[in-house]
């Protein structure tokens, strides 16, 4: 039988470890409101910039862009946005296995794919699985600098520019409220015509000024940076979020085991104090019938 001894120590350390939960739970609460204040104030400019190119590409462009060429798949690539840490519950595991899954989708067709890292958990995973990794940034924080990620974006950009890559998509981890985040993978390239409003006749034109290519070139670019940015807000945001909720399971689990521990250690103290008084009462009886 476990001693009292042994219970006690075991109660202390779920006692420190619940300490330890608790401190972190209150960490990532403040950091949850911080991200979450920055992540919904970029939503509106990304949002915008979307409105701004699927009006932009229902009309008769005369300059025809690359990133509106559709082309037979022969090879794709993936923007893999995941956190620097753990302790987030299953926030990477639910986005890497839907990330295998649509690799793997494109492996049976013979379709290899190219992988644009954010984060240190992407890496870890994606290196032993021996992906083609073209780019990788990590230890973001929970501010980054667009100017930190913009050579990563660049190179996948110039791949799919140089028909090296036929289609880019990107999976991050949506921010949808405190308790509920869930992994979402897009389509960036090409740009789309599907699920977009339609506004009637396409027999129109912007006005250009100086030339349609040089404006097309720089807002189209802008754009995809602008999702690639907002992703990644959207990442950390639920990261917070995740390892708050998974922060305050632990500290819940630590209350409970230090009951059921109680409960074993009264138990065993309890048998103890019978054990010993029934020694008593045994050696009484002895001395009495001498």
């Amino acid at each position: 039988m476990t001693s009292t001894k042994e219970i006690k120590n075991q109660i202390i350390s779920v006692i420190n470890t619940k300490k330890i939960t608790k401190a972190m739970e209150m960490v990532a609460v403040s950091k949850m409101r911080k991200t979450e204040e920055r992540m919904k104030s970029g939503r509106p400019y990304s949002d915008i910039i979307k409105k701004v190119i699927n009006h932009v590409i229902q009309g008769n462009l005369e300059y025809k862009h690359s990133y509106l060429e559709k082309r037979e798949i022969k090879r794709i690539g993936i923007i893999i946005v995941s956190t620097d840490r753990g302790l987030c519950g299953s926030l990477n595991t639910n986005l890497f296995k839907q990330v295998l899954f649509k690799i793997e989708k494109f492996a049976k067709t013979n379709i290899p794919c190219d992988l644009i890292l954010f984060g240190l958990k992407s890496l870890s995973v994606f290196k032993l699985c021996g992906s083609n990794i073209l780019a990788k940034a990590t230890n973001l924080g929970e501010k980054p600098q667009l100017e930190e990620l913009i050579d990563s974006i660049e190179i996948i950009l110039k791949a799919y520019q140089y028909e090296q890559i036929d289609k880019i998509f990107i999976a991050y981890n949506k921010f949808h409220n405190k308790m509920l985040q869930y992994p979402k993978i897009t389509q960036l390239l090409p740009l789309s015509r599907k699920n977009i409003e339609n506004t009637g006749s396409n027999n129109w034109d912007y006005l250009y000024e100086p030339e349609s290519k040089l404006i097309l070139d720089t807002l189209f670019n802008r754009y995809i940076e602008s999702q690639v940015y907002q992703s990644i807000l959207e990442n950390i945001a639920s990261e917070q979020a995740a390892r708050m909720i998974a922060m305050k399971t632990a500290t819940d689990n630590s209350g409970n085991r230090i009951k059921e521990l109680q409960l074993v250690y009264n138990k065993v103290r309890q048998a103890n104090i019978t054990q010993e008084l029934t020694e008593i009462v045994a050696g009484a009886s002895a001395v009495s019938i001498d």
